[in-house]
């Protein structure tokens, strides 16, 4: 995966792709929760932290492009939001079991922690815990 692909895919997955009707938009990170079908799609956040480490080093540079930063906070911001907090539309309306908030919570944590370690330098640290499939 190129950066500008890796870019892309964390775009559609955050909704913030000008493309949103591609399947990927649809059914990505984002996608798979608004509307949710009843299924959390594990190959999403597998996507998410492969375009994260191929992102990686962009992180080192003084700036960082604020797209990429934006799709990674909507990411988390939305998936909390939608399915992870009590009044969230997914568990407010018992559309999400339990089983799937711990992995959702999972999911987020693991990214926006690799996010905020690539932030501060530590891009080892990033994927320490990470297991690609």
């Amino acid at each position: 995966m190129t950066k500008q692909e890796a870019k892309e895919l964390l775009l559609h997955h955050s909704f913030n792709h000008e493309d949103f009707e591609h399947p990927k938009s649809a059914r990505g990170f984002l996608g798979m929760l608004r509307p949710f079908n009843g299924t959390l799609i594990e190959a999403n956040y597998h996507e998410v932290m492969a375009a994260l480490r191929v992102l990686a080093d962009d992180f080192t540079h003084p700036t960082v492009d604020r797209e990429i930063i934006a799709a990674l906070w909507g990411i988390c911001h939305f998936a909390r939001a939608w399915g992870l907090e009590p009044e969230g539309m997914l568990r407010s309306n018992n559309l999400i079991r339990d089983e799937q908030i711990q992995q959702l919570a999972d999911w987020v944590d693991s990214i926006s922690y690799a996010t905020c370690c690539l932030l501060d330098g530590a891009a080892t640290e990033a994927f320490a815990t990470y297991s690609a499939p």
